[in-house]
């Protein structure tokens, strides 16, 4: 019995290692993150001051007589979300004033862009929302993220 049971345990390793490495990464399949850290605008700074993203821009429409909701299909496209304390590598290539990143920290948010930061990147204050509504993180028997990882 135990055997049997061990077999099935390699033939399951076996085929996992076979399927993971036969996966194509295109942009019609996103299979991992490093895809998505290598396709972000400056790579580079992105990893050394923020984190990468994926950026979902939709609109909603509400209509109030018949009441419905409408939602446009998403547009998405890889960004960076800057870590609060790196804001000023912003400011520095002038692509944020003081007046923006003081408006943008008195509401403890930070910065996110889309596009090449040396061709008119678009650039918005983010807001975090808060971990304690992420359903993913509440799984039993999965291990707990440091809190300084949830902190931009």
């Amino acid at each position: 019995m135990l055997a049997i049971l061990g077999g099935v345990f390699i033939l399951g390793v076996a085929l996992g290692v076979t399927f993971s490495s036969t996966t194509n990464i295109t942009p019609e399949n996103v299979a991992s993150i490093q895809y998505i850290d290598q396709k972000v605008p400056n790579a580079e700074i992105c990893q050394a001051y923020g984190a990468s993203a994926t950026v979902m821009d939709t609109r909603t429409f509400v209509t109030f007589k018949p009441f419905s909701v409408f939602i446009s299909q998403p547009i998405m496209q890889p960004g960076c979300v800057i870590r609060l304390n790196n804001v000023g590598i912003l400011q520095k290539r002038k692509l944020v004033d003081s007046e923006q990143v003081r408006e943008c920290r008195q509401r403890l948010n930070t910065f996110g862009y889309t596009g090449d930061l040396e061709k008119g990147p678009s650039i918005n204050c983010l807001y975090q929302s808060d971990s304690d509504k992420n359903r993913f993180l509440d799984q039993s028997g999965s291990g707990t993220l440091p809190r300084e990882a949830d902190n931009f």
